[in-house]
């Protein structure tokens, strides 16, 4: 692609086509949209507050509130007058512009899009749908190539699936759960021994959903069986998302899953659903929302979508990552779940390949094991790994270095990588995730038996929720303790049976469970406990 003297590229958005598809006509010139850009912040987040990303207890970290955040980190006023200005250069609005979430929404016809950004928009067919599509990268004006950092909604294939499946005999069937082989979150909170006597009070679970969603006849009937209250739920619309239930064959089992298991297992907290179209813009305007969100706060975030990193422009890996950066700063902890079809993501290659955003190293992410009771008791627990296609995620990033916090780790080699470079290990955690050994939930009127690593993420926030509700400050950003002061004490059940296909278990952290399961009541001990500084 030649680009003109006048404009640069926009680092990170070249795109390609999905596997199979075609180009079959270009859209309608005067057919409207709506696009967001991203902004350059003006502080480096790990600048602002540096104690946020340290081996250091909670109580001794620095978090900012969002105000703060807002304006130590927020785009500067320059910086958005200058992209107002070229939207109207070029025959664009403003929709909105938010400085303290770094993004302008521009509104117009493609025909003006197209010019704005030198692309060209086509819809496509291919296997997994149609879509409107572009390839090659985005330009602007070179005075802008310093200040955008990202086009989104341009594009909008589906970005994501969502990392849950229903126990059945064959793929995507749904059936009726089976007794004795399956768990409600308040069981496994205490196989996991997640501390007594919190609810989560006072904290708010923030839930981000691509689609779906959920009942109130369902949650009332779910948490009357389970003698719980029914949680206190608002619903957050990102791009027209909303609450749009459909069937438990679809995206709802994913949200009634997401916001049961949080909801049981810490009662008292509330949640917050942010609903948005399932695209790369949808999807980060939802996180980015949830992060900023200065109505319902959420103190800890649940993210159980994702998909391969080779399916991702390297803008939309790096934009996320800086929301998960700023949720750092915040205290707010981010759990992904770490993909639900082994080390190959799902992508037929033949290679490894990591789940985004798990893969994010401001992540808290979370993989999935095979767990079997005896009374109240945990009797074995292995690696989920019951195929390629329901299997637990794990493995190396191939976008984002190692993390400081892991370069004292032996990273594993995959068996089968065209690639030998280093880069962030995942998961970080892990949890019940095997359809096999599921979570009993209901949806759209039905009970099921759900597994997945979708699971697991909620779960995790859940438990966030109680730490935070017990401790001086929030937990924050777990990653730096997990693998510091608190690696190697015996407070997760440590994963050393089974494999996800690349990588095997091992003793102490490995690329399929990290570092285990939880042991809820030793983890708040030793984070209430946890020197200020890291040992020397």
């Amino acid at each position: 692609m030649q680009v003109p003297q006048n404009r640069t590229i926009v680092r990170g958005s070249e795109r390609t086509a999905l596997p199979q598809a075609r180009a079959v006509r270009p859209i309608a010139p005067d057919e409207p949209l709506e696009v967001t850009v991203r902004l350059r912040p003006q502080g480096a987040p790990a600048a602002l507050s540096p104690s946020a990303f340290a081996d250091q207890a909670p109580a001794a970290r620095t978090y900012l509130t969002r105000a703060e955040l807002a304006a130590r980190m927020g785009a500067a006023p320059q910086d958005v007058a200058a992209v107002t200005a070229f939207a109207a250069a070029h025959g664009l609005a403003v929709v909105r512009a938010d400085a303290a979430q770094c993004c302008v929404v521009l509104a117009g016809p493609v025909a003006a899009l197209e010019t704005a950004f030198g692309t060209a928009l086509h819809q496509y067919e291919s296997p997994a749908g149609r879509y409107r599509g572009r390839t090659g990268p985005l330009t602007v004006p070179k005075a802008l190539g310093d200040i955008v950092e990202g086009v989104f909604g341009l594009d909008d294939r589906p970005q994501a699936r969502a990392h849950f499946q229903v126990r059945g005999p064959a793929a995507g069937a749904v059936v009726a759960r089976v007794a004795g082989a399956s768990f409600t979150p308040p069981a496994l909170a205490k196989l996991y021994n997640f501390p007594a006597g919190l609810d989560g009070r006072g904290q708010c679970i923030g839930l981000i959903e691509l689609g779906g969603g959920f009942r109130p006849e369902d949650l009332t009937a779910y948490f009357t069986r389970l003698k719980l209250p029914v949680p206190a739920v608002a619903t957050v619309s990102i791009d027209g998302g909303r609450n749009q239930p459909t069937t438990a064959q679809g995206a709802d089992g994913e949200v009634m899953l997401d916001i049961e298991v949080a909801a049981a297992v810490a009662p008292g907290a509330r949640l917050a659903v942010y609903f948005a179209p399932n695209t790369t813009q949808g999807f980060l305007d939802a996180v980015t929302a949830a992060v900023h969100d200065q109505v319902n706060q959420p103190t800890v975030i649940s993210i159980s979508w994702g998909g391969p990193e080779n399916t991702w422009t390297a803008g939309a890996l790096d934009q996320f990552n800086q929301a998960f950066q700023a949720a750092a700063l915040l205290g707010v902890t981010v759990c992904c779940a770490a993909g639900d079809n082994g080390s190959g993501d799902g992508v037929a290659d033949g290679q490894p390949h990591a789940d985004f955003p798990a893969s994010s190293p401001f992540a808290l992410a979370c993989g999935g094991t095979k767990l079997t009771a005896a009374g109240a008791k945990i009797s074995s627990e292995v690696v989920w790994n019951a195929g390629p296609n329901s299997a637990t995620g794990g493995g190396i990033s191939a976008h984002f270095p190692v993390p400081d916090y892991q370069k004292s780790l032996p990273l594993p080699k995959p068996t089968k990588a065209k690639a030998a470079r280093p880069g962030r290990g995942l998961p970080d955690v892990a949890g019940n995730a095997d359809p096999a050994s599921g979570y009993e939930v209901r949806v759209d009127g039905q009970d099921l038996v759900i597994g997945g690593t979708s699971a697991v993420a909620p779960l995790w926030a859940g438990l966030v929720a109680l730490f935070n509700q017990k401790l001086a400050k929030p937990a924050g950003f777990l990653n730096p303790l997990l693998y510091g002061s608190l690696a190697g004490h015996g407070l997760l059940h440590d994963i050393t049976t089974g494999t996800n296909g690349a990588y095997a278990a091992r003793a102490g952290w490995d690329a399929c469970t990290g570092w285990g399961s939880p042991n809820g009541a030793a983890l708040l001990g030793a984070l209430a406990a946890a020197p200020p500084t890291k040992p020397a």
